[in-house]
């Protein structure tokens, strides 16, 4: 009989969109008066990937298990799989809101990031929302900001993550 260990690796634990996902050919949807939510999650799987986000993401995988913790509804599941495989990324959690969750992302993520807390080490929250990153220094996670991603996520995407609670 095979004994099976936990992985007690510390947790690196990375944002999708603007982090590790360029979400930039998507954001004119959300410029729309209404917001067209709908078209926005299905062109995700379109997202190139952000190259500085990937290779730290690669880096950190050496050391610690991977984590995705993104603010997409729990919709988007198989294509945010298969985003990840698609890019060779490392195999990990993933961490969606669910689809009827409103709250801000903030308030979601900083959730999770506790409930992951409680078991394991956190050595990075990798995230381009400053009002996350800030929320997680407040509460005493290692931050690293995805300013990589500025231009991924535009202020329409910005005011949904804190006032729709959408991503």
């Amino acid at each position: 009989m095979a004994v099976t260990t936990r992985d007690s690796r510390p947790l690196a634990v990375f944002d999708l969109d603007g982090t590790l996902a360029d979400a930039g050919h998507r954001q004119h949807l959300l410029r729309r008066t209404p917001r067209d939510w709908d078209a926005f999650f299905a062109a995700a799987p379109g997202d190139p990937p952000l190259d500085e986000g990937v290779r730290l993401c690669l880096d950190a995988a050496r050391d610690c298990e991977i984590v995705y913790l993104t603010g997409r509804p729990e919709r988007c599941r198989r294509d945010t799989v298969d985003w990840i495989a698609a890019r060779e990324l490392p195999g990990g959690r993933i961490f969606m809101r669910r689809n009827d969750d409103r709250r801000p992302a903030r308030r979601t993520k900083l959730e999770i990031l506790r409930r992951l807390a409680a078991g394991r080490d956190i050595r990075m929250l990798v995230d381009d929302d400053e009002l996350v990153c800030q929320d997680a220094e407040r509460a005493g996670f290692p931050v690293v900001r995805a300013v990589w991603g500025a231009q991924s996520t535009g202020a329409a995407m910005r005011d949904a993550q804190e006032r729709e609670g959408r991503t």
